[in-house]
């Protein structure tokens, strides 16, 4: 290059400034989730973002200014992203609001609690953006559920504390048969037992994975997150639909949807509702195409009972990673008390319902493992719920990929699920409530 041209490059260099070749951020990627519990926005860019946020209450909305990056088609693609049925976003604004700073404005439906935070590099994904809006009134979902029940009943009526009402009548005894007042002599009557037919039986179903971890994928591009949720929706219809032994039963999905719940938050979820089992859901991966077969999995306090089993483990505990969890925003010793009070008769319990599950699955599909394996699963850890985790089928296999996509095949793990979980309770009735709400 000639003495002239470079004196001409540095006075460019000169003329464009320092700020100008500092950017170097660009959008890659944004994406909507909208859920019951809260809806996420994520940008993704190819470095990481500074921005400045401004939460306004009345009308409700979040303005958010983006440092160093022009307006570019990935980020004006964000408007058209927002659902109709969102239940927390309204809608959202994109512009240019000066050099270098883009300003995104987002209309809210209701008061909410933002959390906005950053995610380094991990798995498929570069440098995260991520607004999660959390509305400052959740619903219940106890309370939805025991609503959804008394309005099946047959003397439905209007009632402001549902919940409340369905505890009553669970407490309430049957009287006493009436004693003969004629001439023979006084007959005590034993008390009857109490009823069981208004005991609600909760299920929590937890299809794996969602929102921003996919889960595994096929070698189709089939991803886990959804064959699970598929099954998961087929096993619900089946348990609405089927009483146990006299008893209404629900289940309660921790996602019912695409979006993505941190494994801590699964648990509280089914700990909320008081459910009475919890049964995970996923399908399995390895590096090569060979593995195939069902697996249930319990937890185990010690070691995993194999190296297969550890390695499972380990790498669905990894979802929060993906999935994209506000680290800094978790209580500590909240989720510790969580992950450490796993017991004895929890885990006990699980290897039974584990057990009748393996059993029924093995009817209508090949198992990897002829047992229930054990290890250190962060969602099986409720302590008072008997929790098991099934992997489907190994979706890296093309065989096995192809019947978790087949509606026939789900429907055949559904009914196997639930002759499993039928199974266990006809040796281990369910308890009388007791518990307090968590």
């Amino acid at each position: 290059m000639k003495r002239r041209d470079l004196l001409q490059s540095g006075t460019l260099v000169l003329l464009l400034g320092a700020r100008d070749l500092a950017f170097g951020a660009t959008i890659l990627a944004v994406r909507v989730w909208p859920a019951p519990d809260y809806s996420r926005v994520t940008i993704e860019s190819d470095a990481a973002l500074k921005i400045k946020q401004l939460f306004v209450p009345s009308p409700p909305r979040l303005a958010v200014d983006i440092e160093g990056v022009e307006l570019n088609p990935e980020l004006k693609a964000l408007v058209a992203k927002v659902q109709a049925d969102d239940p927390t976003i309204a809608g959202i604004r994109v512009a240019q609001f000066a050099h270098g700073v883009v300003r995104l404005v987002l209309d809210l439906k209701q008061p909410i609690t933002p959390q906005v935070f950053t995610l380094a590099p991990v798995a498929a994904y570069q440098h995260r953006l991520v607004f999660d809006l959390y509305p400052t009134q959740s619903v219940d979902p106890l309370e939805a559920l025991i609503a959804e029940r008394l309005k099946d009943s047959p003397a439905t009526h209007a009632s402001a504390d549902p919940l409340g009402e369905l505890i009553a009548k669970q407490n309430q005894r049957p009287a006493s048969k009436p004693v003969e007042t004629d001439s023979k002599p006084e007959t005590k009557i034993k008390p009857e037992a109490p009823t069981v037919t208004d005991r609600l039986i909760i299920i929590a179903l937890d299809p794996g994975h969602g929102g921003e971890d996919p889960g595994a994928i096929g070698p189709g591009g089939t991803r886990e997150k959804d064959v699970v949720l598929r099954l998961a929706h087929r096993l619900r219809d089946r348990i609405n639909s089927s009483p146990i032994n006299g008893n209404a039963i629900r289940a309660y999905l921790t996602r019912d949807a695409d979006f993505f719940v941190p494994l801590h938050v699964r648990v509280q979820k089914a700990r909320h509702v008081r459910a009475d089992l919890f049964v995970s859901i996923h399908a399995d991966a390895f590096f090569t195409p060979h593995p195939q077969g069902a697996s249930v999995f319990a937890l185990s306090q010690g070691g995993a009972s194999s190296t297969a089993a550890r390695w499972m483990a380990e790498r669905e505990n990894k979802a929060d990673q993906i999935g994209g969890l506000n680290v800094n925003h978790k209580d500590p010793q909240v989720k510790r008390a969580l992950f450490d009070m796993s017991t004895t008769a929890q885990i006990n319990d699980s290897l039974k319902l584990g057990g009748a599950v393996l059993g029924e699955i093995g009817r209508v599909g090949k198992l990897h493992k002829g047992k229930v394996e054990q290890a250190g699963f962060a969602v099986l850890k409720a302590p008072d719920i008997p929790s098991v985790l099934v992997e489907a089928a190994f979706i890296s296999n093309p065989e096995e990929e192809a019947k978790l996509n087949s509606e026939d095949y789900q429907e055949q793990l559904a009914g196997a699920l639930m002759r499993g979980i039928e199974a266990y309770f006809s040796r281990n009735p369910p308890l009388a409530r007791n518990r307090t709400l968590s």
